[in-house]
């Protein structure tokens, strides 16, 4: 065993859109740099095939804006790689001067000593489920600025809806529409601002309507239909969930899938003081919004809606008797919460942790239950 450990070179890339910084540690060596070379396969390939045998070699880089070209090259090659989360790579303090060969080298040793953490990879059917989600999530950032350029401009015209309405309703809608500005170059404006949301809602209906359709031919069909059961996890949340986290069996425990989304407090304890504050929010961002977005609703008494129960129809027994228990369970916490003097948001975040615990839950069931059929 200590023969095959000492064979091993640990390989740390520093990655750029055109370049990559390279550097080995061997076991009982100082680290070396290995210079810079292009950002290519052909590189890349090159550079492993100099470094010795593929099972000899332990590849690792940081996530990034890169992607996981890299990652899967290698993995083809038959070479050991991990992607590892740069907010968890140690840093010196009192260390002033970064370079790409000196953030290679780091890595090598980093990696040699066991001190990198590494990131979950999607398959690239993952991923692209993944790129749609997101792309959704722009469109709707869009969608908001949007709307915003164009009340702001009628707010600075003094032009204001003459009665109560709901905003961006039809009736609000129709207003718009009906508009005759005195200045022909501000009509202009106003009709192109209109246009320009009007293109990004029909962007967003077939980016939602191209998820619905994904959601059915996926893999994690099964697992999507059942997370609809908990109230306020519709179609495009669970899909949302899914993309992000891909397979919830690699959670062992519910708390772990608590933490990767950053919804558990953090902690600067030191001797006999002990100190909690707010969330982590480390993680998996997308996960930890559509969660706080769901859990608002369990801030209402336990029922099951005509919207929920048709989502409930034709799921296991175990999988809607788990819905309906965090439907009690959870708002029962949001109630006692408050009623300590806890801020809602403050609640809402609470209860957005132990609702991930029902999802765990139930991607696990579901899983029992693919096991039982085969």
């Amino acid at each position: 065993m200590k023969d095959t450990m000492t064979a091993v070179t640990f390989v740390g890339l520093d990655t750029h859109k055109d370049t990559i910084a390279a550097a080995v540690a061997r076991i009982g060596q100082e680290p070396e740099s290995l210079g810079v070379m292009p950002n290519t396969p052909e590189a890349i390939t090159k550079l492993m095939r100099r470094l010795g045998p593929a099972k000899s070699l332990r590849v690792c880089y940081e996530a990034g804006p890169c992607g996981y070209a890299i990652f899967r090259q290698l993995l083809k090659l038959g070479i050991e790689c991990v992607v590892v989360a740069p907010s968890l790579v140690p840093q010196r303090t009192g260390d002033r001067v970064k370079t790409d060969r000196r953030d290679a080298l780091k890595l090598a040793r980093l990696y040699r000593a066991g001190e990198l953490v590494p990131v979950w990879v999607p398959d690239e059917a993952q991923e692209a489920m993944r790129d749609l989600v997101r792309a959704r999530e722009d469109t709707i950032e869009d969608r908001l600025r949007k709307r915003h350029q164009l009340g702001k401009f009628l707010l600075r015209l003094e032009l204001r809806p003459p009665e109560k309405m709901r905003a961006w309703g039809s009736k609000h809608r129709r207003w718009l529409d009906g508009l005759k500005l005195a200045q022909p170059a501000q009509q202009i404006v106003l009709r192109e601002y209109i246009q320009a949301l009007h293109e990004t809602e029909l962007r967003l209906q077939r980016l939602e309507a191209e998820l619905a359709e994904l959601a059915k031919n996926s893999p994690h069909a099964a697992v999507i239909a059942a997370l609809q059961s908990l109230r306020g996890v519709g179609l495009l949340t669970a899909v949302t969930l899914v993309a992000e986290l891909g397979d919830l069996a690699r959670f062992e425990t519910a708390q772990q899938l608590m933490a990767y989304t950053g919804l558990v407090p953090s902690e600067y304890s030191s001797g006999n003081s002990q100190r909690r504050s707010g969330i982590t929010k480390s993680g998996n961002a997308h996960v930890r919004r559509v969660a706080i977005e769901a859990a608002w609703h369990y801030r209402l008494p336990p029922r099951v809606g005509e919207a929920l129960k048709a989502r409930q129809e034709g799921l296991p027994p175990a999988v809607n008797s788990s819905a309906w228990k965090a439907q009690h369970r959870l708002n029962l916490k949001f109630r006692r919460l408050v009623g300590r003097g806890k801020p809602k948001q403050v609640a809402v975040v609470a209860v957005a942790r132990e609702l991930l615990g029902f999802v765990w839950a139930i991607a696990h069931e579901v899983a029992r239950s693919s096991a039982r059929a085969a």
